[in-house]
C-alpha cells in the first residue's frame, strides 16, 4: 500500500505559489496503478483519497504507523465508487459485487478487506475516500440507480448535469464522509458556476471519463485570489475548505466528489457572487 502525505496550506501562502507548487500541493496526478493501492493522506480534515486497481492480484488495505492503528478501519470509514469493470470487495468475509458505477460504504471496524477484479483483462478501478469515524455504521452497496439524483443546469449555460448522491444522509448512514458522482451531458462543460466555498468541510474531486487530449481547467483559491490547475483524465484535486472548486472542460466529463468535516448538509455552502470573483 502506497500512502503519500500532503500537509495543509494557509491561503496567505497559496497566493504566492507557482504553477509547479500549486500542482505539488493540490493535484494528485497518478491515481490508478495496476495491482497497487495508491493513496494520498491529506491533513485537510485527514481525508485519504486514491485508487485501488486489482488486475492479477488481490489487494488489501493495511494499518501501521502511518495511521497509528493496527488495521486501516480501526478508527476510519470509507467509500468506493467503481469507475472500471466488475469487481469484488470482501469485508471480513462478506462479499460485495461492485460493478461499474456502483458505490460501497465501508463502516468502521472492518479488520480484513480484499479487492479483486472479475476479469484481469477488464479490471475494476475502485476510487476510494476515507475519513476518521467515531461510530460503527453498516456497510452498504449503492448502485447508480439507488443514488439520489439532482438534475441541475441548462444547455444555455453549458452546465446541464446530473448529481448522483451515493453516500449522503437519507441514502447511507455515515459519520462524516459524503460522496457522489456528477455526470455532465454532451455540450456541457461547467461543473458549477457561480462557485462557492464550504467552511465546515473540505472536498476532493476525481475528474474522469475524459479523452486523452481533454483537459479541465479547475479553479481554486480564495474568491478574490483565484488560481487554476490544468487537470487530465483520472486525476484528483484536493480542495481546502477556504477554496472555491469549480471547473470547465474542453469537453464534457464526469467527476466524483467526496467531502468530510463537521457538517454533512449538502447545501451548506457559502455562495460567491460573480462580481466578487477576482
Amino acid at each position: 500500500m502506497n500512502l503519500e502525505t500532503r500537509y495543509s496550506n494557509h491561503p496567505e501562502d497559496v497566493k504566492h505559489y507557482t504553477t509547479e507548487e500549486l500542482r505539488e500541493h493540490f493535484l494528485i496526478e497518478s491515481v490508478f496503478v495496476a495491482d497497487e493501492v495508491n493513496l494520498t493522506y491529506s491533513h485537510n480534515d485527514r481525508i485519504i483519497a486514491g485508487g485501488i486497481m486489482p488486475v492479477k492480484e488481490t489487494l488489501t488495505l493495511t494499518g501501521g504507523k502511518d495511521l497509528g492503528a493496527d488495521t486501516f478501519f480501526e478508527r476510519r470509514e470509507g467509500g468506493i465508487i467503481n469507475i472500471g469493470a466488475a469487481g469484488v470487495v470482501v469485508l471480513d468475509g462478506e462479499e460485495f459485487a461492485v460493478n461499474h458505477q456502483d458505490g460501497l460504504y465501508i463502516g468502521k471496524g472492518v479488520k480484513e478487506i480484499f479487492f479483486k477484479s472479475v476479469d484481469a483483462a477488464n479490471p475494476a478501478k475502485f476510487y476510494f475516500n476515507s475519513a476518521p469515524a467515531h461510530h460503527v455504521y453498516p456497510h452498504k452497496l449503492i448502485t447508480l440507480a439507488d443514488a439520489n439524483k439532482l438534475h441541475l443546469g441548462e444547455v444555455a449555460t453549458s452546465n446541464k448535469r446530473t448529481i448522483n448522491q451515493y453516500i449522503v444522509p437519507g441514502i447511507v448512514a455515515s459519520c462524516q464522509l459524503v460522496m457522489g458522482m456528477t455526470i455532465l451531458e454532451p455540450g456541457s462543460t461547467w461543473n458549477t458556476m457561480p462557485c462557492h466555498t464550504h467552511e465546515r468541510r473540505m472536498e476532493v474531486y476525481l475528474y474522469f471519463n475524459m479523452e486523452a487530449d481533454t483537459r479541465v481547467m479547475h479553479f481554486m483559491g480564495e474568491p478574490t485570489q483565484t488560481r487554476h490547475l490544468v487537470v487530465a483524465n483520472e486525476q484528483v484535486i484536493i480542495s481546502p475548505s477556504w477554496s472555491i472548486h469549480s471547473g470547465v472542460g474542453t469537453s464534457n466529463y464526469t467527476f466524483i466528489w467526496g467531502m468530510c468535516g463537521e457538517n454533512m448538509t449538502f447545501d451548506d455552502m457559502d455562495h460567491v457572487a460573480m462580481g466578487d470573483l477576482r
